[in-house]
């Protein structure tokens, strides 16, 4: 490869990056922000929302009515909690009374 073939590669090259730096992608960031899935530790769930118990969560997970999956090896492993599933949860309880 030429020298003359190298330096339009690097012209080339800082061409598309000034573009990208310029764009404005913070709509794209947004979008990637909110396909986010954070999970909550049993703790977490009742410091999320108040006057709930590590108690009453796990009862909800026995009962089937809060999905949950383990971190870790058997039942020794984390319960861990979509968050969203867990809002979505208590915002149907107190929306039905």
């Amino acid at each position: 490869m030429t020298t003359n073939r190298k330096n339009e590669l690097i012209a080339q090259l800082v061409n598309i990056l000034s573009e990208l730096i310029e764009a404005d992608d913070s709509n794209n960031v947004t979008e990637i922000k909110s396909d986010a899935v954070e999970m909550l530790t049993v703790k977490e769930c009742t410091e999320a929302i108040k006057g709930l118990s590590e108690h009453t969560v796990r009862k909800l997970i026995a009962q089937g009515k809060l999905p949950y999956m383990r971190a870790g090896d058997g039942q020794r492993g984390k319960m861990l909690i979509n968050k969203a599933d867990l809002l979505a949860y208590f915002n149907v309880q107190t929306t039905n009374k």
